[in-house]
């Protein structure tokens, strides 16, 4: 063909994109350029599927520049397109400015326009602008119904997602296949299963994706035995599960923990061939990692999988993180990487999670260098991850740099610094993020507050901790467990037991966490007996003791002397396995029996108890030893502690004081010379608060509790 004209060119365009060759397409667009032949409205509509489909934002402007220039652009054909394109490279404010430059009554305008809104999550202003839409008079087809379903979806709006599915029978909307499985998704998500079925049953036509949608709604709402019985109903259909719909029953499997169902669905998977399927595989990856220490099985999974995609890899980084397992998630973040596959913020954040797990400050810094180089370091979730790393490294600089360079800021960037900070004893800095939430406008929510009450009761600061209060009762968030917790810890730490008590009797349904603040709040101010008896009536009300409560339970014998009783409670829940001892609780035991006099008692419990002892146990004994001045067995305790640790200077302490009690100044000296001479006095002592009238005044404690 000698010449072609646009008729031939606009053809060929068109065949290409028909074909899936885009990039072949747009190289056709250019040499139709400069052949001299002007493209007509087909051929731009053919080069804007082509971007597009690409995802090509860069090119995708050219061309509409060169719509502009060429006076296309009151075509709402192509305007629509290149919303569309926008919509698809994730820029729906520019996909939102040509919409507003239209002014158009297009549907097909305002549907794709909804569903840029909808696909990056924007629900709230999809709905406004579905409600626009229909003041101004534009009809909805079923595609804008299914997206607007949607957004009801993701927002779990159930009064609005049936005002939509009235308003579609109130208009004679025929209800087909498209719109049957978004209703059917919306009721699902929103819990509302029976709703879910009943839509479904509606229709005589019988789809692979409406029974997918029902599987994997009753699994979403943990009705793991309906989900099976919907798929066993699917099959006798004569239709055949695919891969999501097994995903579905798997993934279900995993929020309910039933694994051997699980193994059960694992084996009808390999039967019919899809055990190599991304999707199952990823699902029976996450099944095995959250119903066990199913490392080896996640593991062969994984390698099953013939293309495993950054869903694969993260589930697998992240797995390895929650089982402590540090270094293999960062090797296989390594072997992620020389795959090939891009991190997604969902792997940088598990990854991130395990320089806490290693404690590793370099393996940090690499990674937030890596994330800076994948311009990633805006991204909200990984942001919050670093934050919540940098500050649980003790990197506190180094976390608020992080805050300080970030666009934007949410609850959980200031709840997992002020976390970090209260954990590490930095209690007043934790208060202080109160002040930058505020310049942010930023609303606390139950666990922020729960956090600042926790700090606020540290530095025994009862005016923070009342206005903290009123501001949960003016935002409703005092019906929160964790506030109301957190106002029976912060309360019975401020000594104020009438607060307490009434803290915790307005507590709607008190867990295991309200009675054991309650005990302990009680205990801390000598109220040993109504400590016990709370005790008593936890029990009673059919909560579950804890490793907290029997800790609670100890420490209240300890301050009553009731040594037996201690010793009683300590054997009782242990062989009733209502709690099992851990390293902390046998601590709390020595210390009881040692402040009683009961020294051999304490040193037998151990020589015998299942745990290598620490430091502590030590230092717990050697404290006993000075308060009834058994110089030789205190020797012989801190000798066994500072083989532990050498350099903690509360052995020293202590030893100077039990020789000075015993009125042996030579030996006091040797401790004070030796404290001096390792140079393990500290300039920054640790601070502690008390209130007094208006003011937190600040008084410098020693590290570790020694009576005087």
């Amino acid at each position: 063909m000698p010449h072609r004209d646009v008729v031939s060119w606009s053809g060929l365009l068109s065949a290409y994109v028909k074909d899936g060759c885009y990039e072949e397409a747009l190289e056709l667009f250019d040499l139709m350029k400069v052949s001299g032949e002007c493209p007509n409205e087909f051929t731009l509509s053919s080069v804007i599927r082509a971007c597009s489909a690409l995802r090509d934002f860069i090119q995708g402007t050219k061309v509409q520049a060169y719509v502009i220039k060429n006076g296309f652009d009151s075509n709402p054909v192509l305007t629509s397109s290149f919303i569309d394109l926008y919509s698809k490279c994730e820029c729906s404010e520019e996909a939102y400015k040509i919409f507003v430059n239209m002014q158009s009554d297009d549907t097909v305008s305002w549907t794709t326009m909804i569903s840029s809104f909808v696909q990056e999550g924007s629900w709230i202003t999809a709905l406004k602008l579905f409600i626009s839409m229909i003041k101004r008079g534009v009809l909805p087809n079923e595609y804008t119904y299914a997206k607007i379903l949607s957004a009801c979806s993701g927002l779990i709006f159930i009064n609005y997602g049936k005002l939509v599915h009235a308003r579609m029978v109130v208009w004679g909307v025929k209800l087909n296949l498209v719109l049957k499985t978004a209703l059917a998704d919306m009721y699902a998500k929103c819990q509302r299963m029976q709703d879910a079925v009943k839509v479904s049953n509606q229709t005589p036509e019988q789809d692979t994706v409406l029974w997918t949608t029902l599987v994997s709604g009753f699994c979403q709402n943990m009705e793991i035995e309906k989900a099976i019985d919907a798929l066993q109903q699917m099959m006798a259909c004569g239709i055949t599960p695919n891969n999501y719909a097994y995903a579905g029953i798997l993934n279900g499997c995993s929020s309910t923990l039933t694994l051997q169902l699980g193994k059960q669905v694992h084996t009808r998977v390999i039967k019919i061939g899809l055990e190599n399927d991304v999707s199952v595989g990823n699902a029976l990856i996450d099944m095995y990692l959250k119903c066990s220490d199913g490392i080896r099985d996640a593991c062969q999974v994984f390698e099953g999988i013939r293309s495993p995609n950054v869903i694969s890899w993260t589930s697998l980084i992240a797995g390895f993180a929650e089982h402590g397992i540090g270094y293999e998630s960062f090797q296989a973040f390594q072997n992620m990487l020389l795959a090939g596959i891009t991190p997604n913020s969902f792997t940088l954040s598990s990854v991130l999670q395990t320089c806490g797990i290693i404690k590793s400050a370099n393996h940090a810094r690499r990674l937030h260098g890596f994330i800076i180089k994948l311009n990633i370091g805006d991204d909200l979730v990984v942001a919050n991850a670093l934050v919540g790393t940098y500050a649980g490294l003790r990197m506190v600089d180094d976390a608020w740099h992080v805050v300080g360079k970030m666009s934007h800021r949410d609850v959980v960037t200031y709840t997992n610094i002020a976390t970090r900070l209260n954990q590490l004893g930095f209690h007043e800095l934790a208060l202080k993020v109160i002040n930058h939430m505020q310049e942010d406008k930023i609303e606390m929510d139950g666990f922020t507050l729960s956090t600042f009450l926790s700090a606020s009761a540290s530095l025994g600061a009862m005016p923070q901790g009342k206005q903290l209060q009123c501001y949960a009762i003016k935002s409703g968030l005092n019906g929160w467990i964790s506030v109301s917790n957190g106002l029976i810890a912060f309360y019975g730490k401020c000594g104020s037991i009438d607060d307490t008590k009434r803290a915790f009797e307005e507590t709607r349904e008190p867990d295991v966490v309200s009675w054991n603040s309650m005990i302990f709040g009680l205990a801390v101010s000598g109220h040993v007996s109504s400590a016990l008896s709370a005790f008593e009536d936890m029990t009673l009300s059919g909560t579950r003791p804890d490793s907290t409560t029997l800790l609670a339970v100890l420490f209240t014998c300890r301050h009553g002397g009731l040594v037996d009783l201690g010793l009683e409670y300590f054997h009782s829940m242990r062989e009733t396995n209502l709690a099992v001892p851990e390293l902390e609780h046998y601590v709390s035991l020595v210390d009881l029996l040692g402040r009683a006099g009961r020294l051999q008692d304490a040193v037998a419990i151990i020589e015998t108890m299942p745990f290598r002892p620490d430091a502590l146990i030590y230092k717990t004994m050697l404290n006993a030893c000075k308060i009834h001045g058994n110089i030789t067995l205190g020797e012989d305790m801190a000798s066994r502690g500072l083989e532990l640790e050498p350099c903690n200077p509360a052995f020293y302490l202590l030893l100077a004081d039990m020789y000075a009690n015993a009125g042996l100044s030579d030996l006091q000296e040797k401790a004070c010379k030796m404290l001096k001479e390792r140079s393990l006095i500290r300039k920054d002592s640790g601070n502690s608060w008390m209130e007094t009238s208006t003011k937190v005044p600040t008084f410098i404690a020693a590290d570790v509790l020694v009576d005087r």
